[in-house]
């Protein structure tokens, strides 16, 4: 920062210091100037010319930092001036300071209350002053009264001026101020957003990938004995599926590490339904994907996720609940009004979860990422046994 601004923001940080220091020299010049000039004045006056400078002007130390204090104490020097000195001294300068400081700093009625005082001053002491002196012109008198009433309105007028701007200012660094909360409050929301998004993601990841990993294992060990094909397919598949969770997860973390040569793939699609159906059909358990229609609009990216999400939910919830003769469906139809998806399995869901969602944790959080999407998302069992999760998102032409 320069010299200069480092000055004028020590200014601003210190006006006792400055006030004091003005007021002070202030005192010090127009008492000279008092000593100088002093033969407009008999010698015998010289304490009572000394005590109504000082009063006049050593209370501007405390102008800003007791405004009201301060032009009460310079007001009352003034009477007195006006009442038991009869000419001007040069401490009057401190009159002006007072309407502007006043006009600045004080409160509505203060400011126009110094004004008055100070245009009915204007008059007061040019009669008084005039009568004292021998100057019963009226013309020079007018003449007089309007000179010192239109300065002291132009140095009202600045200081209210200088009011407004400050009061502009001050409204400025409080919306400022605010609207860094207020975006601060928002980084914060996203975030939370995001992590909560990224906790979905995983245990997403995690629930179906640790799902075909068990079955697998399971499935090869009973085959182990009897078939080794059997179980080196199984464990070939729980390779490749640990393989493929693990670039998941480093994918998730890199993104909450902010790591910039973390390595980022497309996130799943709709399109990507059939490998997914692929992978739980490895495992052992049947599953056939059904697509109905033609797709006529575009689905959001953050939609197709759900989609794709929903419905590894609901395999891998097939996976463990459904039992070891369960066969699974999904149906994918495209509509003019957006795409309808259902995942049904013939298996035990009915008489494990009686409720329609029992362990299945996945699926309330699944129909929240729907309603984001204003769709809509069901789980139930069926009545003749087994399981059904169903969802609708719309689409628009703009999408």
């Amino acid at each position: 920062m320069a010299w200069h601004r480092s000055a004028d923001q020590w200014l601003r940080d210190h006006p006792a210091h400055v006030d004091t220091v003005t007021a002070v020299a202030l005192w010090l010049f127009c008492g000279g100037l008092t000593v100088v000039i002093g033969s407009a004045v008999s010698p015998s006056q010289a304490l009572l010319v000394f005590v109504i400078t000082s009063l006049e002007l050593l209370p501007l130390a405390w102008r800003r930092t007791k405004v009201t204090l301060s032009a009460g104490l310079i007001i009352l020097a003034c009477l007195l001036h006006l009442a038991l000195l009869p000419t001007y001294l040069p401490s009057i300068v401190a009159v002006p300071i007072v309407v502007f400081t006043l006009a600045k700093y004080g409160r509505r009625w203060e400011s126009t209350t110094g004004l008055a005082l100070a245009l009915l001053g204007a008059i007061l002491s040019t009669v008084s002053f005039g009568a004292v002196g021998g100057y019963f012109d009226a013309g020079y008198m007018i003449f007089n009264a309007l000179v010192i009433m239109l300065g002291v309105l132009v140095v009202w007028t600045s200081g209210d001026l200088a009011r407004t701007r400050r009061l502009n200012v001050h409204a400025l660094e409080e919306r400022t101020a605010r609207l860094e909360k207020e975006q601060a409050a928002e980084r914060a929301a996203a975030a939370a957003d995001e992590r909560a998004r990224i906790a979905r993601d995983m245990h997403d990841v995690v629930a179906h990938s640790l799902s075909v990993m068990i079955a697998q294992a399971d499935g090869g060990r009973y085959a182990a004995a009897q078939s080794p094909d059997t179980a080196r397919q199984a464990l070939e598949t729980i390779a490749a599926t640990g393989r493929e969770s693990l670039r998941e997860m480093r994918r998730l973390l890199g993104v909450l590490r902010n790591d910039g040569d973390a390595a980022y793939r497309p996130q799943p699609s709709v399109a990507d339904l059939s490998e997914l159906v692929e992978t739980v059909s490895a495992t052992g358990q049947p599953v056939e994907l059904f697509v109905h229609g033609t797709r006529t609009n575009r689905l959001p990216q953050g939609a197709e996720l759900v989609v794709y999400r929903a419905v590894q939910e609901a395999l891998t919830n097939v996976l463990k609940h459904a039992g070891p003769a369960a066969a699974a469906r999904v149906d994918v139809r495209w509509a003019p009004d957006g795409i309808h998806v259902a995942v049904t399995d013939n298996g035990r869901g009915s008489q494990a979860d009686s409720s329609g969602e029992g362990s299945r944790l996945g699926l309330p959080g699944m129909r929240e990422r729907v309603s984001l999407y204003g769709g809509t998302m069901t789980a139930a069992p069926l009545p003749r046994g087994g399981f059904a999760v169903s969802l609708f998102i719309p689409v628009s032409e703009d999408a």
